[in-house]
């Protein structure tokens, strides 16, 4: 039987389950989850630079964004929040759209 030790959608058993197959699960305490929604943040991200299509990089993202929605809850604050935070940011400091490089600022 594989040992997979990590974090996994939750709809993950019931695909499982679908299959026949027998599986052990367990629900994350509260003080578990947050460390590993990071290591599943890492996994994602990992997944996101290795990916060689736009399609694939973009199916890596939406698991980039669930884990950070997540993440997000694990802090306390709605998706909703998370964004309104992230567009004052906009705002106030810009996105990333332009593509600017910083090279140096003289003192």
């Amino acid at each position: 039987m594989p040992q997979y030790n990590k974090l996994v959608r939750d709809n993950i058993p019931d695909i499982i389950k679908a299959t026949g197959k027998s599986f052990r699960t367990r629900v994350l305490a509260p003080e578990e989850r947050k460390d590993m929604l990071q290591a599943k943040l890492q996994e994602e991200l990992k997944e996101y630079l290795s990916a060689r299509s736009d399609e694939t990089a973009v199916e890596e993202l939406a698991d980039l964004l669930e884990v950070i929605d997540a993440l997000a809850v694990v802090h306390g604050r709605t998706w909703q929040q998370l964004r309104h935070i992230q567009e004052a940011k906009r705002q106030h400091r810009g996105g990333f759209y332009e593509g600017i490089f910083l090279i140096d600022v003289d003192d």
